[in-house]
């Protein structure tokens, strides 16, 4: 594999636990009658500090029902910092993708679905791969 596919590999992982209960789609994902989920969207940026690195933005939308405050939005955010933040992953041999510090902005409702309401959740990731 390469740096764009470890990449994937090591942050989907994080995902695949039992205590993460929140339905969680990629980004070219279609969604048909959920209340709330998450989609995960990997934004793979600039060249990192050699040939087989990179740096990038993991953007996550939250969904939820509309109406129902901010609570929920954060209660889900505060769980994906229990998830990601400041995390070190491997599922390939000499690679590592470190996961850096959140945020979290709201974005009202959601312009396809208006049952739903949407937050995005940032964080910061790079990734060192073998040569």
């Amino acid at each position: 594999m390469g740096k764009y596919q470890d990449t994937d590999s090591d942050i989907f992982s994080l995902f695949d636990v039992d205590t993460w209960t929140i339905k969680t789609v990629p980004s070219n994902f279609v969604t048909k009658g959920l209340e709330k989920y998450i989609r995960v969207n990997i934004i793979k940026g600039s060249k990192g500090i050699y040939f087989n690195s990179l740096s990038g933005i993991l953007m996550i939308e939250i969904f939820i029902s509309a109406g129902e405050g901010p609570k929920e939005l954060s209660l889900i955010a505060d769980k994906l910092d229990s998830l990601l933040q400041g995390k070190t992953l491997s599922t390939k041999v000499g690679a590592i993708t470190q996961l850096g510090i959140s945020a979290m902005a709201d974005n009202g409702i959601d312009k396809d679905n208006a049952a739903l309401f949407k937050a995005t959740y940032t964080i910061p990731f790079k990734y060192f791969g073998v040569n």
